[in-house]
């Protein structure tokens, strides 16, 4: 006989116990659990069980659940000896019976007749005393198993509400760790390892790790519980939000979805390339996903919006008619030859062959000369769209790229906005004051610009916004600009530049009679047949209150002209037929400006006439020196770059090196001082072009010649006296013929450049291209210095 000690007394075993297995239960000690049995081998157990006195039976757990006839090497060695407490027979033969856990058996040796099973057993574990150190370590463990069982009891459906508590009373912790052992929810074989724990310190530690990863197991799943019923609550929201809307679709007699519908049907539709279409076929899958009134979904359609509003494909029909785009530019602007020509040969080369790569238009000239209105009639005579994108001041790198979708509000750059507008891809695109550009920390503008208006890259140019490839190889970019030192050498170089000069006087009348005066009359009322406006009153406007290259300025003036008859009109008095010269003054006011009037015979020592170029044209700029005694002092004054300080610095220089020649004495600049004025010293001045210029006036000044009245100089000069060629040539001239100048000395390195110039220009000035400084000197004073040869005392410039 064999003994299990429990804390309600001893229990005796007898040698052989019947034994029941069980497919997928392990059964623990203290437990009380009905089952149902009906395989015969069990029954034949239980029913031996039931007729002993003592009603035990041993009941072990299978190795495989499906086994159907287990035998002794299908179960566990390890099991629970239970006691019979009740036992019912069912209708169908099956027995259902009540047992209770009595204490954990080990098998010895199985002795198995035919039809069931029977053991030998051994207790499994005897009841020892712990040390004291144990003793404290175990009953931490005890406490801890109590503490997160609660917690397990509490997250767990299946186990009851009132077990937990119970368990705090259970002073033994054999039996506290067989009870919290028994109601874990795990797998049979983590159970089979419970049961076979040898000491309760390693049950309990067991426990403990097992009730950790259960914890943690069932926190996920309530965590995923609630994420779960929180969507639903979401769900059910947008539930009610979407069959709000429905009726508001209903209401407004919309059908729900239609919107979506059309966008589909506008995709599959629409004239896109492949790439674009499947980018927005899966723009319009993200959209169908998601709540109309989401934020997210009005990004994605105004998306589509775009996508969709862009001309991918669509062409205008281009007039390749060089007579009528010539006609059509003669009629819309007077002059501007150079400009016509290039256009003309555009449609030539269009016309035979169809198919011509976008240049690069870049019109440089001074304001009001009508580069942005040539613009327009180029796209006229083309048979093209016109869009206008104006640059001035745009300093943001995204307003040429696009912002990314990722910002609120955004939109793509100023290209694609040209594009939509323009609703083809192949329109005349202005970029207007592409010299404006400018810079700071969002980036450079005209760099992202290099992919726009290069030929070998804007085939496919690409937006931020939009992320896909556009073809602008078929745009025909025209810029304008006012000078090209505001504009990146690499833009530069993409760009075929095209200079306007200003007008001349008798082209300026042309303007004023053909489009100015006929424009402002209609513009106030005056009726084609009311006034006209004479030629000679023209002119007055023209020379007199006017100091510009372009028209503006003159249009402003006719504007003026115009209203004053305007109101003599309102008021009653009776108009002129014509407005002559007489008329201009009343109607203006005095003029401003005096005509030139060169006077060979004046005292013109020290004062030489230089030609300038500006952002609004060339001028006249005068250049005086005046040479007083003392020390050697050279005073530079006007607000002179220092480009311009070294070029007077450079003809001082020269001069002092051809002192005898020009009947100088070798140490003059010890005994004078030197002041260079350029007027109008408020506005800013530099160059090299100047050079010259100040060369001759400080000849004039320093031997007392007088410089020639009519004959204006523009050239760089050396320490050597050489005459290097500058820039501007044709604004200057034009400048100079305007002021009554009727000679220019320029650089023999710009005398190509006289060829190019109108032939009016050409007719009205002598031109004398210069080597050397000896040459200049030749033509600008009125007698070449005399070489010093005596001691004679230095001329001075008149006080």
């Amino acid at each position: 006989m064999a003994t299990i000690l429990r804390t309600d007394g001893p229990v005796e075993l007898p040698d052989e116990l019947p034994t029941v297995a069980l497919r997928d239960l392990v059964f623990f000690p203290y437990m009380v659990l009905p089952l149902l049995i009906g395989r015969p081998a069990s029954l034949a157990a239980l029913e031996r069980a039931d007729d002993s006195d003592e009603g035990l039976l041993l009941l072990v757990a299978q190795h495989e659940v499906g086994c159907e006839s287990p035998t002794a090497s299908d179960v566990h060695a390890v099991g629970t000896v239970a006691r019979i407490v009740q036992a019912n027979t069912l209708p169908d033969g099956t027995r259902r019976v009540v047992l209770e856990g009595v204490g954990r058996a080990r098998v010895r040796h199985w002795t198995a007749p035919e039809g069931e099973l029977r053991a030998e057993v051994e207790p499994f574990v005897e009841r020892e005393h712990a040390a004291p150190d144990d003793d404290t370590e175990i009953e931490a463990l005890a406490r801890s198993v109590v503490r997160q069982f609660q917690e397990y009891a509490a997250l767990h459906e299946r186990i009851a509400d009132d077990l937990a508590p119970t368990l705090v009373e259970v002073r033994d912790r054999v039996r506290l760790a067989h009870l919290v052992s028994g109601h874990l929810l795990l797998d049979p074989p983590e159970k089979q390892e419970l049961l076979e724990a040898a000491a309760v310190g390693d049950q309990l530690l067991a426990l403990q790790t097992l009730l950790t990863r259960e914890l943690e197991i069932l926190r996920i799943e309530e965590k995923l519980d609630q994420q779960i019923r929180s969507q639903m609550d979401s769900d059910r929201r947008q539930f009610y939000l979407n069959e709000q809307l429905k009726a508001i679709h209903r209401e407004l007699g919309v059908e729900a979805g239609e919107e979506w519908v059309e966008l589909e049907q506008a995709v599959e539709s629409g004239d896109l390339p492949d790439h674009a279409r499947e980018r927005a076929q899966r723009e319009l899958k993200r959209l169908r996903k998601l709540n109309p009134v989401a934020p997210e979904a009005a990004v994605i359609r105004t998306y589509l919006d775009w996508i969709l509003a862009l001309p991918w494909s669509a062409r205008s029909a281009e007039a390749l008619d060089v007579d009528r785009a010539s006609e059509l530019l003669d009629g819309a602007h007077h002059g501007l030859g150079e400009v016509k020509d290039r256009i003309l040969d555009h449609i030539a080369v269009l016309s035979g062959v169809r198919q011509l790569e976008g240049p690069i238009l870049c019109l440089v000239g001074p304001p009001g000369v009508g580069k942005t209105s040539l613009g327009r009639s180029i796209a006229a005579a083309l048979g093209r769209e016109f869009v206008r994108v104006s640059l001035g001041g745009v300093r943001d790198e995204a307003e040429i790229r696009g912002h990314r979708r990722t910002y609120v509000g955004t939109l793509p750059g100023r290209v694609l906005q040209g594009m939509r507008r323009s609703g083809t891809t192949n329109p005349v695109f202005l970029l207007d004051e592409v010299d404006k550009l400018a810079r700071d920390f969002h980036g450079d503008p005209g760099a992202a610009l290099l992919e726009v208006l290069d030929p070998e890259q804007n085939a496919s140019f690409t937006d931020h916004y939009l992320e896909l490839e556009y073809d602008l190889s078929d745009v025909l970019f025209v810029a304008t600009a006012n000078t090209l030192a505001g504009i990146p050498e690499p833009l530069r170089d993409r760009m075929e530049v095209i200079r306007l000069p200003g007008y001349l006087d008798t082209e300026k009348r042309v303007i004023v009679e053909r489009f100015l005066w006929p424009r402002q009359r209609d513009r106030h009322g005056l009726g084609a047949d009311t006034v006209e406006l004479g030629g000679d009153a023209a002119g007055a406007v023209i020379s007199r209150y006017t100091r510009e290259a372009g028209v503006r300025e003159l249009d402003r003036q006719i504007s003026r002209i115009a209203r004053k008859l305007a109101r003599r009109r309102v008021e009653g008095d009776a108009l002129p037929p014509r407005v002559e010269m007489e008329h201009v003054t009343a109607l203006l006011g005095p003029p401003p400006y005096l005509p030139p009037e060169p006077d060979d015979s004046r005292d013109r020592v020290g004062l030489a006439n230089g030609l300038a170029w500006t952002a609004a044209g060339g001028e006249i700029l005068d250049v005086e020196v005046a040479v007083v005694p003392g020390s050697g002092e050279v005073r530079l004054t006007g607000t002179l770059g220092d480009v311009m300080k070294e070029s007077a610095m450079a003809a001082l220089t020269w001069a002092r090196s051809r002192a005898r020649v020009l009947g100088l004495e070798p140490d003059f600049h010890t005994r004078v001082d030197v002041h260079v004025h350029i007027p109008e010293g408020a506005t800013p001045k530099d160059g090299p072009s100047a050079g010259i210029t100040m060369a001759v006036a400080l000849i004039s000044a320093l031997t007392g010649i007088p410089s020639a009245a009519a004959v204006a100089l523009t050239g760089e000069i050396t320490l050597r006296g050489r005459v290097l060629p500058v820039g501007g040539i044709r604004e200057k001239s034009v400048a100079a013929l305007r002021n009554g100048v009727r000679q220019v000395v320029l650089p023999h390195g710009n005398e190509p450049e006289i060829e190019r110039l109108p032939d009016e220009v050409r007719d009205g000035l002598r031109f004398v291209p210069v080597r050397t400084m000896d040459e200049v000197i030749e033509v600008a004073l009125t007698h070449r210095p005399h070489p010093n040869a005596s001691d004679a005392p230095l001329p001075l410039s008149p006080q």
